[in-house]
């Protein structure tokens, strides 16, 4: 299992290492990922908002995105690369003042939700955000930081 994680000059290597513990646990749950390859960039609302611009037509910054590698035309879904994760910082500490709980939870929670997002989990519909919720919160407690836990 490769994970590269790019964060801005100056942070902490806590941040790293919760990213890290949160993609080895969602793979190892998941199974049948041991060769994965994942990429994790940990910035903030200015570089997120422009691609989320040019990538989905959304004009403004999102919290987490995530491109797969296991998806379009040319995709291989035996490759071992997954893909990249983009995560705004900005809107970590943003949301989670506004959920109530930790930097460190909310971190851990986007990064569960950018690697489920990358093996094709979505949340369009009720069931699949019911499904996918689930499946995030049985990881995150798996790494000590369920709801509870602050």
């Amino acid at each position: 299992m490769e994970i590269w994680v790019e964060s801005p000059p100056g942070s902490s290597e806590k941040l790293e290492a919760i990213v890290r513990a949160a993609v080895i646990r969602t793979l190892d749950v998941l199974g049948g990922l041991e060769n994965a390859e994942v990429s994790v960039v940990l910035t903030n609302d200015e570089a997120v908002h422009a691609l989320n611009r040019e990538y989905r037509g959304v004009d403004r910054p999102t919290d987490v995105l995530s491109f797969s590698q296991r998806e379009g035309e040319d995709a291989n879904p035996d490759d071992p690369v997954l893909g990249d994760i983009v995560i705004s910082l900005d809107r970590v500490a943003a949301q989670a003042a506004d959920y109530g709980h930790s930097f460190e939870r909310e971190l851990g929670f986007l990064t569960v939700h950018g690697v489920l997002h990358l093996l094709g989990w979505d949340h369009e519909l009720p069931d699949e955000e019911q499904r996918m919720m689930a499946k995030t919160e049985e990881i995150l407690g798996g790494i000590g930081l369920s709801r509870e836990a602050r």
